[in-house]
């Protein structure tokens, strides 16, 4: 048995492309720098000749195939209560390449290994907000024993973990505007169970709260029927997945012809992010820029409209279904919708998101007919072409350019923020290739996707990706390759049991989140932004933004650190400073 103490970026790779020799001469000696209301985080990497059952609670187990080796990993922090210590089994999952990578934080108490595979084990810290500041070393025993034996100590681990007397924001307060869309029929189907139904806002809850516990600031709300078109599903013959989402709102026309609209699931779900503290935006899907694809049937339903907004109604007279096809019933539909708003008081926090229009002309005219409509309603551009911002269009209020356009144009995005009336944040999906959260990426980039958007003078972060998952997401995130890499669909996985199986990339985010949050209270209280971006400088490498675009053709190590103990670094030296100059 080997064991070896490393750092919450580290990523075990399993596979045929790289023989693995476990790097016990690599271990360093690891020092955390924290703050109050803070967490601390490593990884155990556990490694034998021989198979084995890993156990991280302290529940009897042996193995169903019969005798075998049983490791049980415990840990404790002197000075702190044992409810502020998670361990989790950290899962694997199969990349593009068909390496396993690890990935998912499992619910599982205990996991099979077999010879010569590691298992990594997460170990995460809660600090409080009244700990006593100091240093603590958490530790880490590993038992071993073989069916009836005595239980014995493997190996013995402990790190340092330095508590400063700085105290953060909860993450609800954050100053860092995370937008990570919410496709919650995805839900739904993966627990098959009716689309807002008790059970369906019970299970959605859960994924609240995660998304909570990042300080999200947006509530995703789709208004019509598949604004994607189902991501381009449709396309894949050899193994699609139902990537729909529909509507949040039933519409019914009576036997009179009168219209009747029930916001009722619509309201309960924003009215149940905004009791976790997600409660800044409203961002609606499904009023602009429908996604088209008209060769297989995914067209426009409304006549001499330039838009693709599909509106489903229950006809009482008839007793059937229809969609919306006369203009002035899809305008009932939108001002009635509008006034919901209005009259719930969250008019000036809703915006209306067009994901990644293509022709300035034909979206300013589809966006003068839908202001017609409700003119009380702001817009919110995704966009991969600056030249939106360029226009200065009335009613746009929030900038959502993405990473390699941002970094080609800086200069001109630079002018032009300035002119922006709400937030300018950026994002990534399917490309860049560099910065981005995909099994294959680096996980540090996770960390420092909030760096370069503090860096950069931005508001924030935005992904599609929170749970966009192919049909069976527990036994392949792989989907579509290579428009799709893996895990650019999701940052969790649906547990068995309703709550979302969390991931090393979700927390290597949540960790640059944190961070943003500790340069912005350095800015705050030292005011000294210049000193703060010369220490950036230590983990940034490249000299003009241009060279983090893809026709740079840059290696990441070539543009940022990969090093951990690097950001560590700049961290510990920010909270040093906070706590000297309280």
């Amino acid at each position: 048995m080997k064991c070896v103490l490393t750092n919450e970026a580290y990523k075990y790779v399993h596979g045929i492309r790289k023989k693995w020799v476990f790097p016990e001469e690599q271990e360093q000696a690891i020092k955390l720098t924290c703050a109050k209301n803070d967490w601390a985080s490593v990884q155990l990497l556990l490694y034998s000749e021989s198979e084995m059952l890993v156990a991280v609670n302290d529940e009897p187990l042996f193995y169903e195939r019969g005798p075998i080796e049983i490791v049980r990993v415990a840990v404790d922090v002197p000075g702190l209560d044992k409810g502020d210590v998670k361990v989790r089994l950290v899962g694997m999952v199969e990349d593009d390449d068909r390496q396993l990578k690890s990935d998912i934080l499992l619910a599982q108490s205990y996991a099979y290994v077999e010879p010569r595979k590691t298992q990594p084990v997460w170990i995460e810290i809660a600090i409080d907000k009244d700990v006593q500041p100091g240093i603590y070393r958490p530790e880490i025993t590993v038992f071993g024993h073989h069916m009836f034996e005595d239980e014995k100590v493997v190996c013995k681990k402990s790190f340092e973990m330095n508590v400063r007397d700085v105290v953060l924001k909860d993450a609800k307060d954050y100053g860092f505007y995370l937008d990570l869309w919410q496709h919650n029929c995805n839900i739904a189907r993966k627990y098959d169970v009716l689309l807002w139904s008790e059970k369906h806002f019970e299970i959605m809850e859960k994924y609240i709260k995660a998304l909570a516990d990042l300080g999200q600031k947006a509530i995703s709300v789709v208004v019509s029927e598949i604004p994607w078109s189902g991501q381009n599903c449709c396309y894949n013959r050899l193994k699609p997945s139902n990537l729909f989402e529909y509507s949040m709102v039933k519409v019914i026309k009576d036997e009179q012809g009168n219209w009747h609209y029930d916001f009722s699931a619509l309201n309960r779900y924003i009215e149940l992010c905004m009791a976790y503290g997600i409660d800044t935006e409203i961002e609606v899907f499904g009023l602009l820029n429908i996604w088209l694809m008209e060769d297989a049937g995914y067209g426009k339903v409304i006549q001499g409209f330039d838009d693709g907004i599909r509106v489903r109604y229950f006809d009482e007279k008839e007793r059937i279904y229809r969609y919306i096809d006369d203009i002035q019933d899809l305008q009932s539909y939108i001002s009635g919708l509008e006034q919901n708003f209005i009259d719930k008081g969250w008019i000036e926090k809703v915006r209306i998101l067009a994901d990644e229009p293509e022709d300035v002309e034909a979206f300013k005219a589809r966006l003068n007919r839908l202001r017609q409509m409700a003119p009380h309603f702001k817009i919110k551009l995704a966009i991969d072409h600056i030249e939106f911002m360029e226009e200065q269009i009335p009613g746009v209020t929030d900038f959502v350019p993405i990473f390699h356009c941002l970094c080609q144009k800086y200069d001109k995005a630079e002018v032009l923020k300035k002119t922006i009336e709400g937030k300018f944040i950026y994002y990534v999906c399917c490309i860049p290739e560099i910065p981005n959260t995909f099994i294959s990426s680096p996980l540090i980039e996770g960390r420092i996707i909030p760096w370069f958007a503090y860096y950069f003078g931005l508001d924030g972060f935005l992904r599609w990706n929170f749970t966009v998952w192919p049909d069976d997401p527990l036994a392949s995130i792989v989907y579509q390759y290579p428009h799709w890499r893996a895990g650019d669909t999701n940052f969790v996985y649906p547990g068995k049991d309703g709550t979302p199986l969390l991931t090393l990339r979700y927390m290597n985010l949540k960790r640059g989140i944190r961070d943003f949050e500790i340069f912005q209270s350095f800015i705050q209280n030292e005011g000294n932004e210049g000193e703060l971006k010369e220490w950036l400088k230590e983990v940034f490498y490249w000299k003009e933004p241009s060279e983090l675009t893809p026709t740079a053709r840059k290696k990441p190590e070539e543009l940022y650190s990969l090093k951990y103990n690097d950001y560590e670094k700049i961290v510990e030296k920010i909270l040093l400073s906070l706590e000297e100059n309280k």
